[in-house]
């Protein structure tokens, strides 16, 4: 615990260093980097020391409030949480020494590193809290480092638009969590986190604290329908901060909803089955809107929401599982979550930095503006394929083990004689398949469009890969989804003491409930095969050296880069398909009726159907129908003190 709280207070302070140093010099810049990745790598020792039960500890001070208490404590579930958030925003913090130099941003520079570590500071804080007041005091932090970080580039109204609207929703998802601690203390009559009784589900009482969680902290994650603000603001932040909050901040929402429930006891089938429904339909959902967006960042954003909804579906699957005695099932729902939780981190982390390099080197995120990218930036370009075939599930690399381990806990659910879990892992495990087959086609538009064929414009006729700083995060990010996958058995004592958090207790070891034996033998010889593939290839190629020429060309005499597939078109048809949900806007070109035409543009755009048509009518109504009662504020004292006495009149008739 004592590395931990060390951790803590390097990283609070490393931003100090930079707000007293030249901002043209770059002494400030690396001492806070250095003291930030200093933190992060005592906050990875602790985190590992802490998954001992031998380690488990609780730290605790008295405040000077009522019922006030500085309460802090490991376990197997917040170390678990803990490691990627230091390992990240340690990487994130060197990624930063070329990404957002001081030099180049010095305006924003030294602020921006000062609020990235206290960001990192909050979202640690919260995961070791034992105490309602402490788990807010992390919260918060959090909440308000994490607004400042996105409203870096203030002097952008999208960005001020972005930043507001997290600010809204987090504080939204916050009123709620102040309404369920309130019931926790009302139940258990200390605002210490510690178990409840049966009593608490059998009075309603459970029921209403895992609405009101699932709320909350749903809203934070990004979980549809809450998911309004993630994809703006993660296309806003500057690419170190947006890899930070889709990594790690999101999942501040899944480690609160799994210590809620660690709290409560055996939790009736329908709670696992709300989370499984909110799981199927922000992975379907999720995947979906990604495929319509032009902007890379936006698109990566809602590839977050899809793998939140992953997660929620390996952690709905375990909740069955323990409501309705398949201690198998669960086992495998919450590993299949959990070790998800590391994975989504890692590849997100990875293709969010591989995106930042490509618009550091281009100036910009719009797809259709990109092509070609590939020849002039190598090592991202391999850096990103790797998070793609990642973030896809596909083997040998770590989304397809987490995938794999959820994919057996539905399989053993189906064979269950109780009709609500099989009916529901009936229902999951197809949605599960569709969300892999979707993200396949997501990412090889995405590559494609990016890194192959030509370039589509001048801004990519210069780009090359960029230095140390940013390439090294990548190389270690990378190696960490291939370790991953091709050694899973590595990890499944890790994963067994974050599970017993919303467990209690693991019945049967993961090894055997899982062929992760097997996966590693697989795995290994796959990436034997692509690797002496890999080598003969480029053997070949330094004997006999292919020859340049146009790609497939369609039978044009002249090919431009203007005849590529575009994003839209590649996409059009599976955006077609969920046409229900996404409702595409085209503005199609108006040609004249001449022999020849005037140039002539095609548009189409795939906005959030939830935010766009639901709640922004909802509130331009809500507000105009208020405006009918402005004639209350007349301006009048007398009319004001008026209605403060029928006010006092009407509440003494009442009593």
């Amino acid at each position: 615990m004592s590395l931990v709280l060390l951790a803590l207070v390097l990283i609070a302070f490393s931003g100090v260093p930079g707000l007293f140093c030249d901002p043209k010099s770059r002494t400030g810049e690396r001492i806070s980097a250095g003291l930030h990745a200093a933190g992060s790598v005592l906050g990875i020792a602790g985190s590992l020391w802490g998954l001992d039960p031998a380690h488990h500890a609780v730290l605790a001070w008295r405040w000077a409030v009522p019922e006030g208490e500085f309460a802090v404590g490991i376990d197997g579930l917040s170390a678990f949480f803990l490691a990627p958030v230091f390992l990240i925003s340690g990487l994130g913090s060197v990624y930063a020494l070329d990404y957002w130099r001081h030099e180049d941003h010095p305006e924003t520079g030294r602020r921006l590193r000062l609020f990235y570590g206290l960001l990192t500071v909050g979202m640690a804080l919260l995961m070791i809290a034992r105490h309602t007041l402490t788990f807010l005091l992390g919260w918060e932090l959090m909440a308000l480092f994490a607004f400042l970080t996105i409203n870096t580039e203030d002097k952008d109204p999208a960005v001020r638009e972005a930043s507001l609207l997290y600010l809204f929703c987090t504080h939204a998802g916050t009123l709620a969590l102040f309404v369920m601690f309130g019931l926790m203390r009302a139940e258990i009559g200390s605002f210490r986190f510690l178990p409840m009784g049966d009593a608490t589900v059998a009075s309603g009482a459970g029921s209403a604290i895992f609405l009101l969680a699932l709320f909350g902290f749903g809203m934070k994650a990004g979980a549809m329908p809450f998911h309004i603000w993630l994809p703006s603001a993660h296309a806003s932040a500057p690419t170190h901060v947006s890899a930070l909050m889709s990594g790690v901040l999101i999942k501040t929402g899944i480690y609160g909803l799994a210590r809620v429930v660690s709290l409560l006891p055996t939790p009736p089938a329908w709670w696992g089955g709300c989370v499984l429904a909110m799981g199927v339909v922000s992975g379907v959902l999720g995947v979906a809107f990604a495929i319509g967006q032009h902007d890379l960042k936006r698109l990566l954003a809602y590839h977050s929401i899809e793998n939140i909804g992953i997660i929620l579906i390996g952690f709905g699957a375990g909740m069955l599982g323990r409501a309705l005695g398949r201690p198998d099932v669960a086992v495998l729902g919450f590993a299949g979550a959990l070790l998800h939780v590391w994975n989504h981190g890692l590849f997100k982390a990875l293709l969010f930095f591989s995106a930042g390099s490509v618009i550091h080197a281009t100036g910009t995120r719009e797809i259709d503006r990109l092509g070609g990218l590939g020849k002039a930036m190598p090592r991202t370009a391999l850096a990103f394929l790797i998070g793609a075939v990642a973030i896809c599930g596909l083997p040998p690399l770590n989304g397809f083990v987490s995938e794999m381990l959820v994919y057996l806990g539905l399989l053993r659910a189906v064979t269950s004689d109780d009709p609500r879990l099989w009916l529901g892992a009936a229902l999951a495990a197809p949605a599960l398949a569709l969300v892999g087959a979707l993200a396949v086609a997501c990412f090889v538009k995405a590559y494609g469009a990016v890194f192959l064929g030509a370039g589509r414009s001048e801004k990519v006729a210069h780009a090359h890969d960029p230095g140390p700083c940013m390439l090294v995060p990548l190389s270690i990010l990378a190696g960490l989804c291939a370790l991953i996958g091709c050694a899973p058995f590595l990890f499944a004592p890790i994963l067994e003491a974050g599970i017993a958090g919303p467990l209690g207790t693991v019945s049967s070891p993961l090894g055997e409930l899982a062929p992760l034996g097997w996966v590693t033998l697989a795995a290994l010889l796959l990436a034997s095969a692509i690797a002496g593939g890999a080598r003969w290839l480029a053997a070949t190629s330094r004997r006999e050296p292919a020859g340049e020429t146009v790609t497939w060309d369609c039978g044009y005499a002249a090919p431009a880069p203007s005849m590529q597939y575009t994003s839209s078109s590649f996409a059009d048809t599976l955006v077609g398909w969920f046409g229900w949900a996404l409702r595409p806007e085209s503005h199609l070109p108006k040609l004249a009726d001449a022999p020849f035409p005037a140039r002539a543009a095609f548009s189409s755009h795939v906005g959030d159907t939830v935010l766009d048509r639901i709640i922004v009518p909802f509130c331009r109504a809500c507000a105009h129908a208020m405006g009918w009662f402005r004639w209350l504020q007349a301006g009048s004292l007398h009319a004001y003190l008026l209605y403060i006495l029928v006010t006092l009149l009407l509440l003494l008739l009442w009593r």
